[in-house]
């Protein structure tokens, strides 16, 4: 996804949404982002259009199996907003 749409506007929350759908669907996994740091995550998003690496393992190491958890649910999608915003302090 952040190949195809290599832009820093619009691209986050759906290619988060899109990955947590497939690895749930597939893996019966899902990305537990409240334990990726944003500025981590945003650096390697920048560098995951010539470099996947460094996006794979701070995926990997966040990885978890409570797919059907709604307070994991609702957490992603306060962090989706986190990463995007600067002035939000999610904990």
């Amino acid at each position: 996804m952040n190949v195809a749409h290599p832009f820093m506007e619009g691209n986050g929350r759906s290619t988060r949404i899109w990955l947590d759908l497939m690895l749930k669907r597939s893996l019966k996994w899902c990305v537990d982002w409240s334990q990726i740091d944003k500025n981590e995550y945003l650096s390697a998003m920048r560098e995951s259009v010539s470099d996947s690496s460094h996006i794979k393992a701070l995926v990997k190491h966040a990885l978890t199996t409570k797919i059907d958890d709604r307070e994991m649910f609702m957490k992603g999608i306060d962090y989706s907003y986190y990463y995007e915003q600067n002035d939000i302090n999610i904990k």
